[in-house]
């Protein structure tokens, strides 16, 4: 019974390393080592997002990570130099064994191993002999008839003085190792069409290169550009609905290449529908593709997982996103003691200059956002916490992400929101997240202002309490008065006056009262290095510490106090009425209070807020030209039937050696029966045949 070798192709040369190269190479446990590796760096790459702007990859792992992980190109690990010469290496290490082992497999399939002896067989563990009375030939075609009827191939050999007959069934199996090696060279090879070797090559000697700039696509010189004969690439091309686009967009790792289609998309419209998750349900592109060789029209609708085939290449529905919408916004001063808004207006990818110190570069729109507005609200201080540590808490879970839903289900569309970056003349920016409509949380009815650092971190929300009129004028002039020195003097004054009825005795006590009510504003106003509860929390920290839960309370019943005479100031100023002092305004003032001391971490001169909105969709195509596709599918088949024939075909081997019974008559039969894996069903298979064969006598 023959084995498959682990060794590779033995050659003789006068050079020895040559011969140790080429056997290492054709040896079976070489493949095994470089698909190993393959699977680890397959591992690595499904785990890490491949082909990511490098600024992520800075912001995920550091700079000195970044680095490293650059230098081994696990960015595009399919596309990495090593990765491909692996696969070349796979690809030649198993062509050799199919090569060796395949000749050795074919004739062993169709031999039948015919030189046994009586002797060998008596050694097999599955053996059984019996007498019949019929001639040695009568019983040898009896036998093969019977072994036919069994599903086996037999054929029948006449030896000095006896009669063999060989039989054969599941042969087949062999075909299971060359089937599924194969499969692997095939599909390595079909990877190899599909990579992007062909790009590398017209990268490294037709001097093509990566473009790293911005401008009209129509503007980038033809070094950056591919043509129509390339013969493999993975591209995406976004299209505003309306417009149209022949060119596509292949990401580098230091920029991107235009790659020029042989036809033009032009996007009729765009169509989307939501679960009530919020989640997309189905998005699909109503398009007209204009052929540039023919002048031929073609209507088509592009669906997930329904593209458009056409000229050899695929056009897959990728993703959707903003095309350019115009918005309407209007600006709050957040700085200073004006309080007056002034109108704005933005589209969606361009940017506009606020100021002379800031633009605004806007980055995205959605007209509608499934959110969860579940409490997220926590600012009791825990006994024994420090303020600070208390407000810190509280200041992170107050302005956390409205999107967090993980362990809630309180979902809820809350309107339009816009996003945009606000730039520095230094080119630091932060990103904001800014929602159109108020939305109600905890019972309150806010306005949801998103700030965030990094691109990687989550949004962090400042929670401006909505007015009586469903605006944020009233927040505004708050903190417009909080920034004026002279409002928070006529607010001391007011509390004072308030908290200490006029008489000759209660003056001392009502200065002193004023002091303590103009020091509470203007460290909550920021005087100092910082302003809000981390200012009152680092002055506290003054006071001995058996004293400054006391001293907490007696001030911040100070605070809210001038904040309410603060507002009411203001409100005057402005020639409007004073508020009733009710439950309703009490509210509204302590969540004035909270977003007057987050609005610090805000760090933005201006709040825009959305009012009116144009939209414009755009969807993304990814339009690919995969020679290799049709080439990994053979590859597949192959290994089906390659796992199929080496699981399910069970190859046996059956002899029976047939002798004359010297001078009594008849003949005596003896039978062997082997296979690779002995399995239940090859035991079971025997008995029956043991049955079945025998002649009695």
């Amino acid at each position: 019974m023959s084995t498959t070798s682990t060794a590779g192709i033995t050659v003789k040369t006068r050079r020895p390393a040559f011969d140790s190269l080429v056997e290492l190479l054709s040896s079976m446990r070489f493949a095994i080592s470089l698909l190993t590796l393959i699977s680890i760096a397959s591992v690595i790459g499904t785990v890490m997002q491949q082909n990511q702007p490098m600024g992520n990859y800075v912001n995920q792992f550091g700079p000195f990570w970044f680095e490293v992980f650059g230098k081994m190109s696990l960015y595009a690990v399919y596309s990495a130099w090593w990765f491909i010469a692996i696969m070349g290496f796979l690809v030649t290490s198993t062509s050799l064994c199919i090569i060796r082992n395949s000749p050795k497999m074919m004739k062993d399939m169709r031999s039948w191993r015919e030189n046994v002896r009586e002797q060998s067989l008596l050694n097999f563990h599955d053996k059984a002999e019996w007498q019949s009375p019929l001639q040695r030939a009568a019983l040898a075609q009896q036998m093969a008839q019977r072994l036919g009827h069994a599903g086996y191939q037999s054929r029948i050999v006449e030896k000095e003085h006896a009669t063999l007959v060989a039989a054969k069934r599941g042969a087949g199996n062999k075909f299971g190792y060359i089937f599924a090696h194969s499969a692997i060279v095939v599909i390595c090879v079909g990877g190899l069409l599909d990579s992007d070797m062909p790009i590398r090559f017209q990268e490294w000697f037709l001097g093509k290169t990566p473009f790293g700039g911005s401008g009209l696509i129509s503007a980038i010189p033809a070094q950056h550009r591919l043509g129509l004969g390339n013969p493999t690439y993975r591209a995406n091309t976004a299209i505003p609905e309306g417009q149209a686009s022949n060119t596509a967009i292949i990401p580098r790792a230091d920029g991107v290449l235009i790659q020029e289609l042989p036809f033009t998309i032009n996007l009729k419209k765009f169509n989307i529908d939501f679960y009530s998750t919020g989640m997309p349900k189905l998005f699909a592109s109503e398009v007209e593709v204009r052929d540039h060789e023919t002048g031929e029209t073609v209507k088509a609708v592009i669906e997930v997982n329904k593209p458009l085939i056409y000229k050899g290449l695929a056009v897959y529905q990728s993703s959707f996103e903003d095309g350019g919408s115009k918005l309407k916004l209007t600006g709050w001063p957040m700085g200073g003691t004006r309080s007056a808004s002034f109108p704005f207006a933005g589209e969606v990818g361009n940017a506009t200059k606020l100021d002379d110190k800031y633009t605004v570069e806007w980055s995205g729109f959605r007209p509608f956002n499934v959110e969860n507005i579940a409490s997220q609200d926590a600012r009791a201080v825990t006994k024994g916490e420090k303020l600070e540590e208390g407000f810190a808490r509280s200041l992170d879970k107050h302005t956390g992400s409205a999107a967090k839903n993980a362990n809630n289900k309180d979902l809820k569309n809350v309107g339009p929101s816009v996003q945009y970056k606000l730039r520095d003349q230094t080119g630091q920016a932060r990103e904001y997240q800014n929602y159109m409509q108020p939305v109600t949380i905890d019972g309150a009815t806010v306005f949801l202002a998103g700030v965030r650092a990094n691109p990687s971190d989550q949004f962090s929300y400042l929670r401006i309490p909505a007015d009586d009129g469903y605006t944020v004028k009233e927040w505004m002039r708050l903190r417009a008065a909080l920034n004026d020195p002279a409002l928070r003097a006529a607010a001391a004054e007011r509390y004072a006056r308030r908290a200490m009825p006029q008489s000759p005795t209660s003056e001392p006590l009502r200065a002193q009262l004023r002091e303590s009510s103009a020091r509470s504003l203007g460290l909550f106003a920021g005087e100092g290095k910082e302003g809000g509860f981390m200012a009152i929390s680092t002055f506290l920290e003054k006071v001995p510490k058996d004293e400054q839960e006391k001293a907490a309370d007696i001030f911040m019943k100070i605070l809210n106090g001038s904040m309410w005479e603060l507002w009411q100031a203001a409100r005057e100023q402005a020639g409007l009425a004073a508020v009733e002092a009710d439950e309703k305004h009490g509210r509204f003032l302590q969540l004035a209070t909270n977003a007057l001391s987050d609005s610090y971490f805000y760090g933005a001169p201006v709040y825009l807020q959305l009012d009116d909105y144009t939209e414009v969709k755009a969807s993304v195509f990814q339009v690919t030209k995969s020679p290799g596709k049709n080439v990994v599918y053979l590859g597949c088949l192959f290994l089906v039937l390659g796992v199929f024939a080496m699981f399910y075909i069970r190859e046996r081997r059956l002899w029976i050696w047939i002798r004359d019974n010297g001078g009594e008559g008849g003949s005596h039969a003896l039978m062997a029966m082997s296979t690779q894996r002995k399995t239940l069903d090859f035991h079971k298979e025997f008995e029956e045949l043991k049955q079945k064969l025998p002649q009695p006598a």
